[in-house]
């Protein structure tokens, strides 16, 4: 990997490049909380003065502009006794600036699922390959544990990844066209003093982390405690309204519905987001439910999560944003299921 150093006069002028011919997603505050905190959310920016680069993290992640919650896969025509079938896939460039590790890692999990050779996703690397990614470091989230899973520094999975000097930006190019963004914009090789600082920043971003989650084995105890009470007892609070999966950066699971129109001149076929949590999500014809109890649902998106997906793709799919405990009416969140997992282990 190469790495640069930028001025953030010319990180500016690099975004504003960016922005002449591109649309450009980054993190832009929203609201102010009741906890009097800002909200940001990933949204579509016209200048450089609109980002918020110094925000903890959003409510939402920028899945939704890799597998926007609801996409038409394939429109039908009939006419009599012939019909013609249109697909289309994004090819206009974007940009997401601003993006945080976890959230890139996130990007990375979905690429082994929708990217894999077997079966790969047209939909999915369009937008994806047509998509300039440009993350930034940043201190960790309340409640975020990201280092417990790894996912608080990412090596690839971007063009540009910055960390906040100061005065100037450490840039470490992921490829071909990052390495050509930074030679649009002045900037000069790493000196031994900047090695340091970015060294300094990075200690200092790892020690600042207070929520912790036991992961190790973590696949061997979910399978040991299969049957636990722990289920139940957080099932019983659960709402099973799915808004943990909509704000998870790699919940994926969706449907396909076919829809045709009363004149059967045009059928769609649409693909839409769906969640574990859901009551239906399990149902199949004869309207048989394999996951008729809230805590049956509740558990197997953790077996997903940490078990199947670790299993498949040898890493937990989740990245320790925390997001879905954030957003959970109930306040089941990831740190306090998986400890009283191992509590129960222990009792």
């Amino acid at each position: 990997m190469l790495f640069k150093i930028l001025t953030k006069d010319g990180f500016e002028q690099l975004v504003d490049g960016i922005l002449e011919s591109n649309e450009v997603i980054g993190p832009k505050r929203v609201a102010t909380g009741a906890n009097g905190k800002p909200i940001h959310q990933y949204l579509p920016v016209t200048s450089f003065g609109e980002l918020d680069l110094d925000y903890e993290t959003t409510e939402f992640p920028a899945k939704t502009y890799f597998l926007p919650y609801r996409e038409t896969l394939s429109t039908f025509h009939f006419d009599e006794a012939d019909w013609t079938q249109e697909i289309r896939y994004r090819i206009q460039p974007r940009a997401i600036v601003g993006l945080h590790a976890c959230d890139i890692n996130g990007l990375l999990k979905l690429d082994k699922v929708f990217g894999r050779d077997a079966f790969p996703s047209p939909y999915y690397l369009s937008r994806r390959r047509n998509t300039l990614v440009v993350g930034i470091d940043h201190m960790p989230c309340e409640g975020g544990f990201c280092q417990s899973v790894d996912a608080h520094v990412v090596s690839h999975g971007f063009d540009l990844f910055l960390t906040d000097l100061g005065d100037r930006y450490f840039v470490s190019i992921g490829s071909d066209r990052g390495f050509d963004l930074v030679g649009k914009v002045e900037n000069r090789e790493v000196s031994e003093d900047d090695t340091h600082a970015y060294l300094a920043v990075r200690r200092r971003i790892s020690d600042a982390f207070k929520t912790h989650v036991r992961t190790q084995n973590l696949p061997t105890l979910l399978d040991l405690e299969f049957d636990s009470p722990v289920w139940k007892r957080w099932g019983d609070k659960c709402l099973s309204c799915g808004s943990c999966a909509m704000a998870c950066p790699t919940c994926y699971c969706y449907g396909v519905n076919e829809e045709v129109s009363m004149d059967f001149t045009v059928g769609t076929k649409v693909k839409q987001l769906h969640s574990c949590n859901l009551v239906d999500f399990a149902m199949v014809a004869g309207d048989h439910n394999f996951r008729p109890s809230r805590e049956s649902r509740l558990k197997y998106r953790y077996y997903h999560q940490h078990r199947g997906f670790a299993e498949a793709y040898d890493e937990p799919k989740c990245v320790g944003c925390n997001r879905c405990g954030r957003v959970c009416l109930a306040g089941i969140n990831p740190p306090e299921v998986i400890a009283d997992l191992h509590e129960e282990d222990r009792a």
